[in-house]
């Protein structure tokens, strides 16, 4: 079967990228020696939450923009927290002076509450309301509470300092093509949209630019043939051989009310994870993630490929005797505004994944999550199974070809690869 093939085939560029970047298969969970006992409620989930309210349920942010603010959000999150404990790690940008007596539910409160005042300053009556209420319960002496607040204030000031200028919320409109293989707007929406991702700052990586690809297959080539056969028949809206399941999966995947979200929580309560565990992991997975997503949309400006729904509709033009045109044909799901080459989300999902994967020192570790979308709660064994599932899903949404999504989820695993190999790593 050919997507057994090609599963198999990622899972080894997935395995072989860890082994290249010399990443040590150690459990990033065990304790570090400073480590911050677990407090209760974990004040790293709570904020985490609170920033979802944020990004997503006020300001409704796309999954290319909440990636980049919840990546402000947890890399300074972290470095307050591994001040405090004591510097166990390598701090992603900065590390205040501190006696280690400082609350770190202070630290990781101010931390969360000033980032997300500078990204949604229409929001700052309500974040200051909930920020207040977190400090009224906040234990521990005044001067524990005044030293947190200052420590999370500095790691807070030094994430927005260094995301100034960093090109978010630039042109958002992808440029029209009009050839044959070329990107278009697409029905029904006919939308362009977060163009400027491609340019973005990276966070960790020194060029968004360095996992480039091949591009997609040529358009009278026997791959491309198969990719948009393959697409055509199981990801459109009226397929007949798209199952439940996978249709529940297209949509679930397709939630912007990312699962990935339950799941990092989900992971850290399942797992026992105290505060600077967890903000560590937190922290390592959405910066990722991020420069992931930029890397991909990168891609995506380099090559300006085509969607399903375009293809298929003006097959007649591609020149390609194995692929015929159907000008009425539409996928499962709306696609979104930008380019098919590579696949946002298969990008995405590999960096969170491949993060996950790292730190826990293991690929076999369960969790689930549910869909509003699809009102289904899909079940994992292990974190290569979310990143072959969610390369299905794309062609069985009918909104990416296989070779778009497999290039995008080994930019992913490559981008998470240089990130555990340069960043978050225990100090000697």
């Amino acid at each position: 079967m050919r997507s057994g093939r090609f599963r198999r085939k990622l899972m080894c560029t997935v395995v072989a990228v860890f082994l290249a970047a010399g990443v040590p298969a150690v459990a990033g969970a065990s304790p570090a020696p400073g480590t911050v006992a677990n407090t209760s409620p974990n004040a790293v989930i709570v904020w985490d939450r609170n920033a979802q309210t944020a990004i997503w349920d006020v300001a409704g942010q796309q999954p290319q923009v909440q990636a980049r603010s919840f990546a402000m959000v947890h890399g300074a999150i972290y470095d307050a927290v591994n001040a405090i404990s004591g510097r166990p790690y390598q701090p992603y940008l900065s590390a205040p002076r501190t006696n280690g007596r400082e609350s770190v539910d202070a630290a990781v409160g101010t931390a969360a509450f000033q980032v997300l005042s500078s990204l949604f300053p229409a929001q700052q009556a309500r974040l200051q309301a909930q920020y207040d209420e977190w400090m009224a319960t906040v234990p521990g002496s005044t001067a524990a509470k005044r030293g947190g607040v200052s420590v999370g204030g500095q790691t807070a000031d030094a994430m927005i300092r260094a995301r100034q200028d960093d090109g978010a919320f630039g042109d958002p409109a992808w440029p029209v093509g009009t050839e044959p293989g070329q990107w278009r707007p697409t029905p029904p929406t006919y939308a362009s949209d977060t163009a400027w991702v491609a340019k973005l700052k990276p966070f960790l990586l020194p060029s968004t630019s360095m996992f480039r690809t091949a591009g997609p297959p040529a358009l009278t080539s026997a791959q491309y043939a198969r990719d948009f056969n393959e697409v055509k028949e199981i990801g459109a809206v009226n397929s007949t051989t798209r199952t439940l399941d996978q249709t529940q999966a297209a949509i679930w995947w397709h939630d912007r009310h990312l699962g990935e979200w339950e799941i990092k929580r989900q992971l850290a309560t399942g797992q026992h994870l105290n505060v600077l565990q967890t903000a560590r992991m937190f922290a390592m997975v959405d910066i990722s993630e991020a420069d992931a997503t930029t890397a991909c949309y990168n891609e995506k400006a380099a090559w300006m490929f085509w969607r399903p729904v375009t293809a298929i509709q003006l097959a007649d033009t591609d020149g390609n005797p194995a692929t015929a045109a159907d000008p009425n044909w539409m996928p499962l799901l709306v696609t979104p505004p930008h380019p098919d080459f590579t696949s946002g989300h298969t990008c995405f999902t590999a960096a969170s994944m491949s993060a996950l994967a790292y730190f826990f020192g293991r690929d076999d570790v369960t969790f689930s999550a549910y869909s509003e979308a699809s009102g289904t709660t899909r079940y994992f064994r292990s974190f290569s199974q979310a990143i072959a599932e969610v390369i299905e899903a794309r062609i069985w949404g009918g909104i990416h070809t296989r070779t778009a999504d497999i290039e995008g989820a080994k930019i992913g695993a490559k981008t998470t690869a240089y990130a555990v190999r340069n960043y978050f790593r225990p100090r000697l």
